[in-house]
């Protein structure tokens, strides 16, 4: 039997208002996958009220994600997944609570796992992004786009949803600059792109875009050869390949650039407010992972500091191992 408090609908009022409050589709779209996991965890175990939802079952569920594993892999959730997963759950409470449907939040307290603090695995070296670089076959139409996006990509280092929303009216030529718009968050952004990637995309728009793009109708910058945006897998698994065939084995695709650029233009004496603001971080500690990553100035730091590599008095000092090292004297 149905309630007025039934965990369905109260999830789909949820969802309601996060739309009436323009929350990102795709925000929305995970927060309603990840609510109805629980809502269909609680309904296994016979638990169709909210009233009937304690901080005890809250805890068995968290229980719950954190032993699972996955089919294919048998590996734990990384703990930044299970926060994904919890996170939404307490979202939808604190509504609940706001809108008076329960009386106390359980999740109130609910203590979340510490996110572990990953730098990326792999950062490619300016040598290798040109070799990436040069894997497109330039003569023909795809080649030309894919070279282009490929430029856009490291220039920028924009995220593959935004590449994927540009449209053609995104670029301003003259000032040498891209308008993101509603990138991750909702917000638009104006970023710089260099002259090369400007280049690049002046004879992919000349030359090839309108064999794809003149039956469509589509403002898309990039598109298929069916005149189509990109989905997001199919955009991975074009740089993949790219990738792999630069000799380049190890994970990742469309990240790897916006990675290498951040580094890079780190190294390169790039301050990191102006990185955040290219990067459309809105945490400067999402920013400062790049600083763990940029090693060239600590190296530089490390060789004309530290005392084992400083110029020593050859008077006053013996490189020598000494000679009962092994225990052994003369």
């Amino acid at each position: 039997m149905t309630t007025p408090n039934q965990l369905h609908e109260l999830t789909e009022r949820f969802i309601h208002h996060m739309q009436v409050r323009n929350f990102a589709s795709s925000t929305i779209a995970l927060r309603r996958k990840y609510l109805v996991r629980f809502t269909d965890w609680c309904h296994e175990r016979g638990i169709d009220n909210v009233h009937d939802i304690t901080r005890t079952v809250l805890q068995s569920y968290q229980r719950h994600v954190f032993h699972y594993r996955n089919a294919k892999t048998g590996r734990p959730l990384k703990f930044s997944t299970q926060i994904s997963l919890l996170g939404p759950i307490r979202a939808w409470f604190r509504y609940l609570r706001r809108e008076n449907q329960i009386e106390t939040n359980p999740a109130a307290d609910l203590d979340f796992p510490k996110e572990e603090q990953r730098l990326p695995e792999t950062i490619l070296s300016p040598s290798q992004i040109e070799t990436i670089m040069n894997q497109p076959k330039i003569e023909t139409p795809l080649g030309l786009r894919d070279r282009a996006m490929l430029e856009v990509l490291y220039s920028t280092a924009m995220r593959r949803s935004e590449l994927i929303d540009l449209d053609i009216y995104d670029i301003n030529y003259e000032a040498g600059t891209v308008t993101i718009r509603q990138g991750k968050g909702g917000k638009d952004r104006v970023v710089p792109i260099g002259v090369r990637a400007l280049s690049w995309l002046t004879k992919y728009t000349e030359d090839a875009r309108g064999d794809f793009a003149a039956h469509t109708n589509t403002t898309g910058l990039f598109v298929s050869f069916r005149g189509r945006r990109f989905c997001p897998p199919n955009l991975s698994i074009l740089i993949r390949d790219y990738i792999k065939a630069a000799g380049i084995t190890r994970p990742g695709s469309c990240h790897l650039f916006r990675h290498a650029a951040a580094t890079q233009m780190l190294e390169n004496g790039a301050d990191i407010r102006s990185l955040q603001q290219l990067l459309g971080h809105a945490e400067l500690t999402s920013t400062q992972i790049y600083t763990h990553i940029s090693i060239k100035h600590l190296k530089d730091v490390h060789r004309t500091t530290h005392p084992a590599d400083l110029p020593r008095q050859t008077d006053e000092t013996n490189d020598s191992p000494p000679d009962d090292i092994d225990g052994e004297t003369n």
